[in-house]
């Protein structure tokens, strides 16, 4: 029975299977979905052709760059529409270039702080450049953060709820040396590179932008229309009483336009006084923060007030120790 099963042989050579064609990139894209294999980062909440479409742009994305992929979906993620390098997909499209005479990363301690660095020569050009990212960089850039716990929104019975003291899991409180490599190497590989990525931006430099983006426009909708608003007709004249004759009628309080810039300015002022942490947090209840952004809508700038009260906090302690 065993004499109509072929022998196994080896010896072949392993090779990519590389679409050539649209519907076979797209044929491609649907297996990888089917299969469970697509990147959850790359295909978030997305299902069926959806999903298919975001694999299908990676696996473009990475044949331009001279990627297979399968090595495109492991490299590539898309944010808002825009695909971008994960930082060691960076550093293999340059490397599979065949442009790079010598390319290396890392992260040295100087004078007490972090710096990351990058530093690459062309092959063909000869050109060589370094860059540097340090921490007072990071810092200047609203990057760094030191925080154990954080605030955060997470599901709770199918709503999203604010919860103090969780972990933080930000890649900058996790692997500050690595991301500060790769910010650096993001700079350099660019510059030097330019002709290789084609524009292509690491993902955490994507993701710093889109949400700047986002946060851009903090008007009111009502305010931005301009639209005046037609004058209330006045109210009927109340009988005269010896009482109204007397007293003059009160004027209602006009409501103050709330302001971000200037409470988040009052915020810092206000702790810039404490001595102590006692006093910090005295002063970070009296203006109940959170609560007042939440209840003015700007939720995406609690984290920023949250940020002013750390960093007096760190100030403190640094004045303390020494």
């Amino acid at each position: 029975m065993n004499a109509h099963i072929p022998a196994l042989t080896g010896g072949g050579q392993v090779m990519a299977i590389v679409p050539q064609t649209f519907e076979e990139t797209f044929r491609m894209a649907r297996t990888v979905v089917a299969s469970g294999l697509a990147p959850a980062a790359l295909i978030g909440k997305l299902t069926g052709d959806d999903a298919a479409s975001a694999v299908a742009v990676a696996i473009m994305s990475g044949a331009e760059l001279g990627l297979k992929p399968m090595v495109s979906l492991r490299s590539f993620t898309v944010i808002n529409g825009k695909p971008a390098l994960y930082g060691d997909g960076l550093i293999n499209v340059v490397r599979m270039s065949g442009k790079v005479a010598y390319l290396r990363t890392g992260c040295e301690e100087r004078g007490g702080k972090l710096v990351g660095f990058c530093e690459a020569k062309r092959l063909d050009t000869g050109e060589e450049k370094r860059v540097e990212f340090s921490q007072d960089d990071a810092i200047r850039a609203r990057l760094w953060d030191e925080r154990p716990t954080v605030r955060k929104q997470v599901w709770e019975n199918k709503e999203k709820v604010w919860k103090d003291g969780l972990p933080n899991d930000a890649p900058w409180y996790r692997f500050p040396q690595r991301m500060l490599a790769w910010r650096a190497a993001g700079y350099c590989l660019r510059e030097l590179f330019g002709d290789v990525l084609g524009g292509i931006r690491d993902e955490f430099e994507v993701r710093e932008i889109a949400e700047a983006e986002e946060m851009r426009d903090i008007t009111p909708p009502a305010a931005a229309e301009n639209k005046p608003t037609p004058p209330k007709p006045p109210k009927p004249p109340a009988p005269p009483s010896a009482k109204t004759i007397e007293a003059e009628p009160e004027k209602p309080a006009e409501a103050s336009e709330f302001n971000l810039g200037d409470f988040l300015d009052e915020i810092e002022t206000a702790l810039a006084g404490a001595k102590d942490e006692a006093d910090v947090e005295e002063i970070w209840n009296d203006f109940d923060a959170p609560a007042v952004l939440e209840t003015e809508g700007h939720d995406d700038m609690i984290e920023a007030a949250f940020a002013i009260k750390t960093r007096r906090l760190a100030q403190i302690s640094s004045l303390n120790a020494g």
